[in-house]
């Protein structure tokens, strides 16, 4: 992980989520979407209009601390810009603070939110990196068993979010971002046998006739950060090539020890077999925080919640967890 620096600390905003949840107990370090924008003056009533709205997809807003320094990455924006929007609204977002926007993988859960997350950091300043990998533009659909197809939206092109006003950085390799508070992963090795991608995932053939399986999502990245005196903190928004690979990536290339993972896991439908392997494996990496969220599916999420104590705490739009 070159070039990336230790901070004193990391504030995680959850712009978007599959779940909202404001009543589970969590650990005093999760402060709930109610809870917070009532501390904030932003809830003079409980009512609908006022807080945020879940939807299937993810957006983390990243903000890290060094001194007097502070820089901010957008992790993914979501399905849609009208998500995002209404979201960063309520909770107070400044997008004149967003040094980097990071997208995760090309699907439009992560990236149908992307242009207008780009427009709206545009509009409230000048200077802001994109990070993008070539993989990530193909038409892409899943193929179900009888045949039909989910078609996805495709994500803006690099030439759109460029004249949006991002400066864009298109790689498959590794690299920091914002000055170096922030590590964005290259492609991710695949080693474990069980965590083999997703069957039917495929993607338009070349000459734009017919289909290639696609199950690896080979373009998918993780960020992670480094808080000093606690460790690495890894963000793997859908974890397509299995968290147990990302977080065997992360601790090998890491310059401190695991401390917590994030994001979308991807243990549901066709991928819910893995699920025992997969926890079992867990274990071994000692993980302090861990708060799977999005695609992770409540069959797993149930398992986990057999097998972790405190350390798990599920992700939820509009939860800030300060670490």
């Amino acid at each position: 992980m070159n070039g990336l620096r230790a901070v004193d600390r990391l504030d995680v905003l959850v712009l978007v989520d599959n779940a909202t949840d404001s009543l589970s107990t969590t650990p005093k370090y999760v402060v709930q979407e109610w809870a917070g924008l009532l501390a904030a003056g932003r809830l003079p009533t409980l009512a609908g209009s006022a807080i945020c709205h879940a939807h299937h997809g993810l957006s983390l807003l990243l903000t890290a601390h060094a001194g007097d320094e502070r820089r901010t990455l957008l992790l993914d924006a979501g399905p849609e810009g009208a998500t995002l929007l209404h979201n960063a609204a309520i909770l107070g977002v400044d997008f004149a603070a967003v040094d980097a926007v990071v997208l995760s993988h090309g699907h439009w859960d992560h990236g149908g939110g992307l242009l207008t997350a780009v427009e709206a950091i545009a509009r409230a300043r000048r200077d802001f990196t994109c990070s993008l990998h070539p993989g990530m533009f193909a038409q892409r659909a899943t193929k179900r068993p009888d045949g039909t197809m989910y078609v996805n939206e495709r994500l803006p092109a690099p030439e759109q979010l460029g004249a949006a006003g991002a400066k864009v950085v298109v790689t498959r390799e590794p690299h920091a971002a914002a000055d170096g508070f922030f590590w964005v992963s290259g492609e991710i090795p695949r080693v474990t046998p069980y965590e083999v991608g997703v069957p039917g995932h495929v993607r338009q053939s070349a000459d734009g006739r017919g289909w290639d399986d696609d199950p690896l999502i080979v373009d998918e990245r993780f960020v992670a950060v480094h808080v000093k005196d606690k460790g690495l903190m890894v963000f793997s928004s859908c974890s397509h090539a299995g968290i147990v690979n990302v977080l065997k990536h992360a601790r090998d290339a890491a310059p401190a020890p695991l401390f917590g993972a994030m994001g979308g896991l991807h243990l549901s439908g066709v991928t819910e077999k893995v699920i025992p392997d997969t926890v079992r494996d867990l274990k071994p990496f000692g993980l302090k925080l861990f708060a799977p969220g999005h695609c992770t599916g409540w069959r797993a999420l149930t398992a986990m919640a057999r097998e972790f104590g405190d350390e798990l705490a599920p992700s939820a739009v509009g939860k800030r967890y300060l670490l």
